[in-house]
C-alpha cells in the first residue's frame, strides 16, 4: 500500500478489501476511501433548491472560498497518486486548504493539458471532462479516478504526471441538477468508469432520510477486475433496500454469478423502472454503449433524440438523461 492509501486508510476504522481477482497488489481501504477511488463521494452535501436566495455578502463569501472559477482555467498542484486497478489510478489535487472546489450534484469540471503547437506556432490543448470523486465538502484537496487508455491523450498525460506538476481546470459543469425525490424511481444504467456521477446521485439520495427515491443500477464492465467499486455498492445495496444493482461483464470469469454480455432490452426491461412520468432513465458510459443504450448527444451537446434499446423499451426523451 503506498503512503496516499495508508493514509486514506488512517481517516476511518471501517476497513475492508478493494474489489480485485487480477494478480494486483489486494490493497486494504477504509469505506470512504472506497468511495472516493471508485467514483462515488462518501458525504456529500445537498443543494438546496434551485430557487433559494442567498444573500449577497453570503455569495461573495462563498465565492472566496471556493478554488474553482468558472471562466478561467486553475492551476492545481499534483499532491500524489495511487493505482487502483490495472488501469486505473487515483490522483489527489491540493490547493488553498481554507477552500472547497466547489462542486454541486451533479457536476464535472474541466482539464486541460498541453499538446504541442499548432501550424502559427500558438499552444495547443486537449481539453477533457472529469468528475471529481472526492467529498464536496472536502477543504485543501479534491480527487479524480482515471481510468489510463494505451492511446489517451489526456489520460496518458495524467499518467505522465509528478508530484509537484500542475494541472488546469475550470468549473464546475453542472449536468444534471438532482433534488430529493424529483422522481419516485430513478433507473442507472452506467459502462465502466461511468459510475462516476451515478455515485454522485445514489449516495445523495441514500444520505438523506427523507429521500424516499428507488435506485436501479445497471452496472456493465469489460471484466469482474473492471468494476470499480463493487464491494461498496453491494454493501449500500445490503443496507438500503431501496437501491438494486445488475451487474455483468463481457468476459466473465469462471466464478463469475452476475450477467454475461451487453446491456439488452430484456435486461433493461426486467431490471429498471418502466417508462413513466416518475422515471428517469440516467445513462454515462464509452461512446459506443451509449450509441447501443440511449443513442448520442446532438452535435451541439444537447440531449438530443432518444434512441437504441431504451427507445425499444419505451422511454421517451422526457425520461432519460445523457450525462
Amino acid at each position: 500500500m503506498t503512503a496516499f492509501l495508508r493514509r486514506f486508510a488512517r481517516a476511518t476504522p471501517i476497513l475492508f478489501a478493494a474489489q480485485s481477482n487480477s494478480s494486483h497488489t489486494n490493497l486494504r481501504l477504509p469505506f470512504t476511501a472506497i468511495a472516493a477511488i471508485s467514483g462515488g463521494v462518501s458525504f456529500l452535501y445537498y443543494h438546496s433548491s434551485p430557487n433559494f436566495a442567498h444573500s449577497q455578502e453570503a455569495e461573495q463569501v462563498e465565492s472566496k472560498n471556493i478554488a474553482l472559477v468558472p471562466d478561467k482555467w486553475v492551476e492545481f498542484k499534483l499532491q500524489d497518486t495511487a493505482r487502483v486497478s490495472h488501469n486505473t489510478q487515483l490522483f489527489r489535487f491540493s490547493f488553498d486548504p481554507t477552500q472547497k472546489l466547489g462542486l454541486d450534484i451533479a457536476s464535472c469540471i474541466l482539464t486541460r493539458a498541453p499538446l504541442g503547437q499548432d501550424a502559427e506556432g500558438k499552444p495547443k490543448f486537449v481539453i477533457r471532462p472529469y468528475t471529481p470523486i472526492s467529498d464536496p465538502q472536502s477543504k485543501g484537496y479534491f480527487d479524480l479516478l482515471i481510468k489510463v487508455y494505451p492511446e489517451g491523450k489526456m489520460s496518458q498525460h495524467f499518467a505522465s504526471l509528478k508530484p509537484g506538476d500542475v494541472v488546469e481546470v475550470k468549473g464546475p459543469i453542472e449536468k444534471l441538477r438532482y433534488t430529493p425525490n424529483m422522481k419516485k424511481h430513478i433507473g442507472m444504467i452506467a459502462g465502466g468508469t461511468g459510475i462516476t456521477p451515478m455515485l454522485q446521485v445514489i449516495e445523495a439520495i441514500l444520505k438523506n432520510p427523507d429521500d424516499k427515491t428507488q435506485i436501479s443500477l445497471l452496472y456493465a464492465n469489460v471484466s469482474p477486475d473492471d468494476i470499480l467499486l463493487k464491494q461498496k455498492l453491494d454493501i449500500l445495496a445490503t443496507s438500503h433496500p431501496n437501491l438494486k444493482i445488475f451487474y455483468t461483464v463481457d468476459n466473465p470469469t469462471k466464478n463469475w454469478r452476475g450477467g454475461a454480455g451487453y446491456i439488452s432490452k430484456d435486461i433493461v426491461v426486467k431490471g429498471l423502472p418502466g417508462p413513466s412520468d416518475d422515471t428517469l432513465i440516467l445513462v454515462c458510459g464509452p461512446p459506443g454503449m451509449m450509441k447501443a443504450i440511449s443513442g448520442e448527444k446532438a452535435k451541439d451537446w444537447t440531449q438530443g433524440e432518444v434512441s437504441g434499446v431504451l427507445k425499444e423499451a419505451g422511454y421517451t426523451e422526457q425520461m432519460v438523461y445523457k450525462f
